[in-house]
C-alpha cells in the first residue's frame, strides 16, 4: 500500500510541475504583446494555483479517509486479536483443568490398583508361608517319627546284641 501512495504522490507532483512548466512555455513562446502575455501568465498561474489547491484538497481528503480506514482496520484487528487471545486463554485453562482432573483420577486409580496388588501379594505370601509351615511341621513329624523308629530299632538291636553276648 505504501508503494501505491508513493506512486500517487509522485504522479500528482509530476502533473503539477508539468502543468506549470507547460503553461509557462506556451505563454512565453506565444506571439503576444507584453500586456497580453502578462495577463495570460497571470491566468495560467491562477489556474495552476487553483488546480494545485484542488489536488491538495483531494490529497487531504484521501489522506484523511485512508487514515480513518487504517485506524478502523487497526482497531478491528486489535479487537480480533484480543478475542482470539481470550479464546485461547479460556481453552488453555479448560485443557489444564481437564489434564489436572484426569491426572488426579489416574493417580487415584493407580493408588487403588497398587493397594489391591499389595493385598493380593500379601495374601498369597501368607498362604504360601502357611503351606510352607504345614509342610515343615509334617516333615518335622515325619523326621521325628523316623528318629523314634530308628531309636527303637537301635534299642532292639542293642538288646539283641546284649542277649547274644550273654
Amino acid at each position: 500500500m505504501s508503494d501505491n501512495n508513493i506512486n500517487s504522490k509522485d504522479f500528482l507532483i509530476g502533473t503539477l510541475i508539468g502543468s506549470i512548466v507547460g503553461a509557462s512555455v506556451a505563454l512565453i513562446f506565444a506571439p503576444k504583446s507584453g500586456r497580453e502575455l502578462r495577463e495570460d501568465i497571470n491566468k495560467g498561474t491562477s489556474q495552476a494555483l487553483k488546480k494545485a489547491n484542488e489536488w491538495k484538497d483531494i490529497a487531504q481528503e484521501r489522506g484523511t479517509e485512508w487514515k480513518d480506514k487504517a485506524y478502523e482496520m487497526g482497531t478491528e484487528w486489535k479487537d480480533k486479536a484480543y478475542e482470539k487471545g481470550t479464546e485461547l486463554k479460556e481453552k488453555s485453562t479448560e485443557l489444564t483443568r481437564k489434564a489436572i482432573d484426569q491426572t488426579a483420577e489416574l493417580s487415584k486409580t493407580v493408588a487403588e490398583k497398587t493397594q489391591e496388588l499389595k493385598d493380593t501379594v500379601q495374601s498369597t505370601i501368607e498362604e504360601k508361608q502357611q503351606k510352607a509351615n504345614e509342610t515343615v511341621e509334617k516333615s518335622a513329624e515325619t523326621v521325628a517319627d523316623a528318629v523314634e523308629d530308628l531309636a527303637e530299632n537301635l534299642e532292639d538291636a542293642a538288646e539283641k546284641l546284649d542277649d547274644k553276648n550273654e
